[in-house]
């Protein structure tokens, strides 16, 4: 029976506590914050694939912790990555550990600027809903416009007798 690998859990919580509860924190103080737990985070992981090297086997993890796992050293190595490169994004950024697909998507309203979710666009005709696009990332709605129209009169035979839409949907290209 192996011995139980030595974590910092304990410090690296009171280190965590330290900056969390502070009213105003410095970007000196928050950078070297984060870097203190991506320390901690990166010891932690090299102990996991060291008892795997050991031959300790993944086999006793459910499949959902699997995941979690290699959700983990996917985050890990994106907070890594703005660490090292002082950024504040990365392409495709994980923000869930228990939902990795969902995606931050900016829209800079008043009181919520950035939403969670899906983002779709749908259109209706005689009640009944059909989704045209759904995705997880960012898009812009306007550009797809002329593909749903067409897509109607694929469907149904005939061009919409009008299309209602929201303001971003009027750009020039689409007027004409």
């Amino acid at each position: 029976m192996r011995k139980k690998p030595r974590t910092s859990r304990k410090i690296a919580r009171k280190e965590y506590l330290k900056v969390a509860k502070k009213r105003k924190v410095s970007y000196q103080e928050r950078r070297k914050a984060i870097g203190k737990q991506l320390k901690y985070l990166k010891k932690n992981l090299g102990n996991i694939e060291d008892l795997i090297q050991a031959g300790a086997s993944l086999e006793n993890l459910s499949k959902r912790q699997k995941n979690c796992l290699e959700t983990i050293k996917k985050v890990y190595e994106q907070q890594q990555s703005m660490w090292e490169n002082k950024t504040q994004s990365v392409p495709q950024r994980i923000v869930s550990l228990t939902q990795p697909h969902i995606r931050p998507i900016v829209r800079g309203k008043a009181g919520k600027p950035i939403e969670f979710g899906a983002k779709l666009s749908v259109s209706c005709v005689d009640n009944y809903v059909f989704l045209e696009k759904i995705s997880w990332e960012n898009f812009n709605e306007s550009c797809h416009l002329k593909e749903q129209v067409e897509k109607y009169k694929e469907t149904f035979g005939y061009y919409p007798e009008s299309v209602h839409v929201d303001k971003i949907y009027r750009t020039r290209e689409n007027r004409n």
